[in-house]
């Protein structure tokens, strides 16, 4: 979406950390109104506020009105998911991944017009045929999956840095993210497997010494010019931990099933996309090399026409 931002490096923060805010309050209020209507136990999960108006507070009418904005905000939420989806295929298919057919860009919009087809029909197609539980389980651990890689490749890109870490420095970082990593999976496992709290004596102070370690002990090798994340590395080791422990409540089966599409992607990128990615970042160097050689013998022309 930057492309299609004026100032994205002041907007998209804004707009993130803004929607955040407003969306976690309406989401706490809506909540407590609801438990306010009713004890928690007797809440229908199936439809919880139609519900509740209905038989606590006897609006009858209320319920459609509620089922109208749930309508409303699931078309909202595929819309948006539609956007973002055909933003990342015309960014993959710019590095000839897939086919560049999927990178146009409407003249008129300014908007990927045949990336947005392509994946209104698909999510519609597959919608259709799959079982809502199936779809939103393996979403959720995409999700969850993507923002713990994020969390991570924050740090590595906060606390490394090529030709300017030194390895001893590289090695000390290496310990601390496998620590933070390894005691977030502990934590999680412990969470799925038992009932007790013994083991998260052992697993949290392990994180914490981690982070706090990464922190005292590492200088960060970039500092971000305009914006960035706040409270490195507490807020990212924090994400990394979250995540994990939420993917812990996923079922078995959902993982067998992001393991086997995650795998065929993989094969598709080690024997079609990182070859047709090489080729058009070689390409590409050459192109700039070409043009600033361009540019170095117009300089010279004119300068030995002055001459």
């Amino acid at each position: 979406m930057a492309e299609e931002t004026k100032n994205p490096a002041r907007d998209i923060p804004i707009g993130l950390i803004g929607s955040m805010i407003i969306t976690t309050v309406l989401y706490c209020l809506t909540a407590l109104t609801l438990s306010m209507m009713q004890p928690y136990t007797s809440i229908d999960p199936n439809a919880a506020f139609a519900l509740a108006f209905r038989d606590r507070a006897g609006w009858k009418w209320a319920q459609y009105v509620i089922s109208l904005g749930s309508l409303k905000g699931m078309t909202t939420v595929l819309l948006v998911n539609a956007v973002g989806q055909a933003r990342y295929v015309t960014h993959i298919a710019r590095t000839h991944m897939i086919p560049p057919w999927f990178a146009k860009v409407s003249k008129k919009t300014g908007t990927p017009i045949h990336a947005t087809i392509v994946m209104f029909l698909a999510s519609a197609i597959v919608a259709f045929f799959s079982g809502l539980d199936v779809l939103a389980n393996l979403l959720s651990i995409s999700t969850l999956f993507i923002f713990m890689l994020v969390a991570v490749a924050l740090l590595v890109r906060r606390y490394y840095v090529t030709g300017y870490t030194d390895i001893k420095s590289l090695r000390y970082f290496q310990a601390f993210l496998a620590l933070i990593l390894l005691s977030s999976g502990a934590t999680a496992y412990y969470w799925a497997t038992h009932d007790g709290w013994l083991g998260y004596v052992v697993t949290i102070p392990v994180w914490f010494l981690s982070t706090l370690l990464l922190a005292v002990v590492l200088p960060q090798a970039r500092k971000p010019q305009t914006w960035g994340c706040p409270l490195v590395p507490w807020l990212p080791s924090l994400s990394i931990l979250i995540n994990i422990f939420l993917l812990a409540s996923i079922d078995k089966l959902s993982f067998i099933r992001f393991a086997v599409w995650t795998h065929l992607k993989l094969i598709y990128y080690l024997f079609v996309g990182l070859h047709a990615s090489y080729d058009v970042a070689s390409n590409t160097v050459i192109e700039e090399s070409c043009t600033e050689e361009g540019k170095n013998s117009n300089v010279k022309s004119e300068f030995l026409m002055q001459i």
